[in-house]
């Protein structure tokens, strides 16, 4: 389980992750979603002990990367799938990660074959295209066999097969009992994917809850009706009726009729009442893309001009509530603690049952296919937040945020980054340590 408790990253008078706290449960594949710039890799980068955090902490099975034993057998990850050596090959790079990392020469074989990969195992990576180099950086993720995995965009420039590759990989992955930590851009592939999101919004947290659960908060769903166009004061006599109970109707552009606040049934009722027949009445529900794009309008850095002119950012219906742009304001499953400053006690993870570890890996062993799709698994218990202790204490907390977050505190530009935990174990990371740190 990944557990990150006030986490904090600031580059000189730049915040790129403020007082972030989340649980990455087993058993789930958990998406991790935000706009650009939004900390996401900063997150990552902090989790796997490639940068520092300037306050709070992060931890992997209790401990904090640098000091788990033989890391690279119980956390794979793939950060940038061009951090490889281009005149190596493709079997002599997971070669060198292997022997890096103790892990037996078979093994490199194995993955190879689970990625596809094992008929260009001798060719040069410098000649791969940006699908084959994926596949190569999820080669090196698996590589140790992990309970613990974090890929970042793993299905950038994978054609349709691959990305259905990926997607029954991952959700086997999880059913097998690990912790499956993916960050995406891809709303649709998200919602065929995870079952749980954790969404950023400038370094913050916005929200931390099931797919399901985030769709329903974030959205406003409604009936569509259509009378005949033939005849367009049956459309003004049904809209009346409509408005009278309590409904609120909106016309669309193609002559349908957007009704929210009645149920299906009721709207069929009121029409049969009033002697309007219907050509269409049919329920929608926003999609993951609609809810994610409701929620984070306010927390986007880079946007067109053009968007607002074309229409792109539709209003909530009257009478839906909005979404809450303050972490922690009344939306269910939404969690912000205080600042580590602040007293509270300290995190309180919730208990979990994990599934236990398949035969990954293993050829023939457990099912006759251990990457086939799996059926989707059971929400783990959410962690609630605790009690707010007294004032004394110092300890980095996860009780229920007051209403209004305070803002976070900038730096000074000459501000000494945290210093060293210590030197890094071997790492079999696929993530290219000398690209300048960065706030995606």
């Amino acid at each position: 389980m990944i557990e990150a408790v006030g986490l904090t990253k600031r580059y000189g008078d730049k915040t790129a992750v403020y007082n972030l706290s989340f649980q990455v449960r087993p058993g789930a594949v958990t998406g991790f979603l935000g706009p650009n710039g939004s900390g996401k890799s900063t997150t990552m980068r902090m989790i796997l002990g490639l940068d520092n955090p300037t306050s709070g902490s992060v931890t992997i099975g209790g401990y904090p990367y640098r000091r788990l034993p033989n890391a690279p057998r119980q956390v794979g990850a793939l950060l940038d799938a061009k951090a490889v050596h281009g005149g190596r090959s493709a079997r002599n790079h997971l070669l060198s990660l292997a022997q890096l990392s103790g892990i037996p020469a078979r093994r490199v074989d194995e993955v190879l074959g689970v990625v596809g990969l094992q008929d260009v195992a001798k060719k040069r990576s410098k000649g791969f295209s940006l699908g084959m180099g994926q596949r190569l950086g999820i080669a090196a993720a698996l590589l140790g066999d992990p309970q613990v995995l974090l890929f970042d965009e793993p299905v950038n420039g994978l054609d349709p097969e691959g990305i259905l590759w990926v997607r029954n990989l991952m959700r086997a992955l999880a059913a097998e009992g690990r912790t499956v930590f993916v960050s995406s851009h891809l709303m649709s592939e998200m919602a065929l994917t995870a079952d749980h999101l954790i969404v950023i919004g400038r370094g913050q947290l916005l929200a931390d809850m099931s797919v399901r659960d985030f769709i329903s908060a974030n959205s406003a769903d409604f009936a569509r009706v259509r009378t005949p166009d033939t005849d367009p004061q049956l459309r003004e006599k049904l809209t009346s009726a409509l408005t009278e109970a309590g409904g609120h109707v909106l016309p669309e552009q193609d002559g349908a009729l957007r009704v929210t606040g009645l149920p299906l049934p009721r709207i069929s009722d009121l029409a049969h009442e009033t002697d309007v027949r219907l050509w269409e009445l049919s329920p929608h529900q926003a999609s993951l893309e609609e809810a994610y794009m409701r929620m984070t309008q306010g927390a986007v850095d880079y946007r067109s001009t053009i968007d607002q002119k074309a229409g792109l950012q539709q209003p909530l219906p009257p009478g839906a509530q909005p979404p809450m742009p303050v972490p922690g304001q009344g939306q269910p499953g939404w969690y912000a603690p205080p600042p580590p400053q602040q007293g509270g006690q300290p995190f309180a993870p919730a208990p979990h049952a994990g599934a236990p570890a398949g035969t990954y890996g293993t050829p023939g062993a457990g099912t006759g296919n251990p990457y086939a799709q799996q059926p989707a698994q059971a929400q783990p218990a959410q962690a609630q937040p605790s009690a707010p202790a007294p004032a004394a204490s110092q300890t980095p907390a996860a009780s229920q945020a007051p209403l209004s977050p305070p803002e976070p505190q900038q730096a000074p530009a000459d501000a000494a980054p945290a210093a060293d935990a210590g030197a890094a174990p071997a790492v079999s990371v696929t993530a290219d340590p000398t690209k300048p740190e960065d706030a995606r």
